[in-house]
C-alpha cells in the first residue's frame, strides 16, 4: 500500500461511515413514510363517517315531516355544531311525537350501522330551550327516555343527535399508539444495531498500527499513541513518518521524500520538508530509542 494511499484511508472511512449514517437514516425515514400510507389508506375515514351520519340524519328529518302530513317542505342542510353531534333543522313548523321521534332515529341508525349511544335534544327555536330530550345507551336499562306519549305542539324545532361514545375513534387511537410504539421500537433497535456495527469497525482500525520503540503509529487515524499520551498528526508528517518506518534505519535522500509526499501530489516543496522533519522529531522526542538524523547533504534517516 502507498503512503498516499495508506494516510488517506482514514478520510475514506470517515466518509463512508457518514454515507452509511445518512444511508441509514433516510431508510428508516422510507420505511416509516410506507407505513403511515398504509395506515391512512386503511383506518376509517373520518370524512366519510361523518357524511353517514349526515345522510342518516335527513332521512330522520324526512320521516318526521311525513308523520306532519308534510310532503313539500324540505329538511334543511344537516350541520355539525361540535365534535359529534349534529343538527338537523326544517323549513316549517312542526308537531314533535316523542314515541315516533325515538323509533325513527333509533331504527334509522341502526340501519346504517351507526353507534347505539346518542343523546337527542329538541330544542325550540324561539328561545333556544329544551323542549325534550332523551339519552339511549348500549343497555336498555341504562337509557333515559322520558314522556313517549307526550306530544310537543306545532312550533318551530331543532333537532340535535349527540353521538357520545364513537369507538371507531377509540380504536383508532389505540392502533395508531401502537403503530407509533412499533415505529419508535424499530428505530431504537436498527440505531443501536449500527452503531455496534461501527463500533466494531472502529474497533478492528485501532488494531491497525506499527510500533515504533515506546510509541504506536495509526497511519489510518493520523496519530501517534504513547501509553496513555496521543500524539495528532498532520496528513504530510503522516506520510513523512510512514515513509521512514518503512525503510528503518536507511538513509532517504530529500529528493525522494519531496517528491514522494508533494510533488507526486502537483505540489512543489520548498523549506516545507525541513519543517515538517523538525515537527516530527518534538513530537518523537520522549523516546530516546528512535531519533530522527540529519545526513547532512544527503537526506534523513530514522535511526531505531
Amino acid at each position: 500500500m502507498s503512503t498516499f494511499v495508506k494516510c488517506h484511508k482514514i478520510i475514506f472511512y470517515l466518509q463512508i461511515t457518514m454515507k452509511e449514517s445518512f444511508l441509514f437514516v433516510l431508510k428508516n425515514i422510507f420505511v416509516l413514510l410506507i407505513l403511515l400510507c398504509v395506515l391512512s389508506c386503511t383506518k376509517p375515514s373520518d370524512s366519510s363517517f361523518s357524511e353517514t351520519i349526515k345522510v342518516s340524519l335527513r332521512e330522520v328529518g324526512h320521516q318526521l315531516l311525513l308523520n306532519n302530513l308534510d310532503s313539500t317542505s324540505v329538511v334543511k342542510p344537516i350541520i355539525e355544531i361540535d365534535n359529534d353531534k349534529y343538527q338537523i333543522s326544517f323549513e316549517n313548523k312542526l308537531e314533535i311525537h316523542p314515541d315516533s321521534l325515538v323509533n325513527i332515529i333509533k331504527n334509522i341508525l341502526s340501519k346504517a350501522s351507526l353507534p347505539q349511544q346518542y343523546l337527542v335534544e329538541v330544542i325550540q327555536c324561539k328561545d333556544l330551550e329544551v323542549a325534550y330530550s332523551y339519552k339511549v345507551m348500549e343497555s336498555v336499562d341504562e337509557g333515559i327516555i322520558p314522556c313517549r306519549s307526550r306530544k310537543l305542539k306545532k312550533e318551530c324545532y331543532t333537532v340535535t343527535v349527540w353521538f357520545t361514545n364513537l369507538p371507531i375513534n377509540k380504536g383508532e387511537n389505540y392502533f395508531l399508539l401502537i403503530f407509533i410504539t412499533g415505529i419508535v421500537f424499530l428505530l431504537i433497535v436498527s440505531f443501536l444495531f449500527f452503531k455496534k456495527k461501527q463500533h466494531s469497525k472502529i474497533q478492528e482500525n485501532d488494531s491497525n498500527f506499527t510500533s515504533i520503540g515506546r510509541y504506536r503509529f495509526y497511519p489510518e487515524q493520523n496519530k501517534l499513541t504513547k501509553e496513555a499520551i496521543e500524539i495528532n498528526l498532520s496528513k504530510k508528517e503522516c506520510e513523512l513518518l510512514a515513509i521512514f518506518i518503512a525503510q528503518p534505519n536507511q538513509i532517504i535522500k530529500r529528493d525522494e521524500l519531496a517528491k514522494r509526499v508533494w510533488e507526486d501530489n502537483g505540489v512543489i516543496v520548498g523549506r516545507s520538508l525541513d519543517t515538517y522533519i523538525s515537527k516530527l522529531r518534538k513530537k518523537l522526542k520522549e523516546d530516546d530509542t528512535i531519533k530522527l538524523t540529519n545526513i547532512h547533504g544527503v537526506g534523513y534517516k530514522l535511526e531505531m
